[in-house]
């Protein structure tokens, strides 16, 4: 869906009642904002929170034990340090 939401000149906007009741930021709430190369994402907290989780599955195998300590360490290894 794409919709036109104007800014204000203090640089306001206003998202539709409907998505922020679909986002649960009916009553007020944050969104964080990603500024990316074809422009900006706003997400709720919890889909961040989905979306960073899902970027670490990637990245550790979905190994729910892996840390930042045994990264650094295998790393270590890797390199010869």
């Amino acid at each position: 869906m794409t919709i036109q939401v104007s800014i204000t000149p203090n640089g306001r906007m206003s998202l539709p009642a409907d998505i922020r009741k679909r986002l649960g930021v009916a009553g007020g709430g944050a969104l964080l904002v990603e500024e990316t190369p074809d422009g900006i994402i706003l997400r709720t907290v919890a889909q961040s929170i989905a979306h960073a989780q899902a970027i670490a599955r990637k990245y550790t195998g979905g190994n729910p034990d892996v840390s930042v300590d045994a990264f650094l360490a295998n790393r270590k290894a890797d390199s010869g340090e």
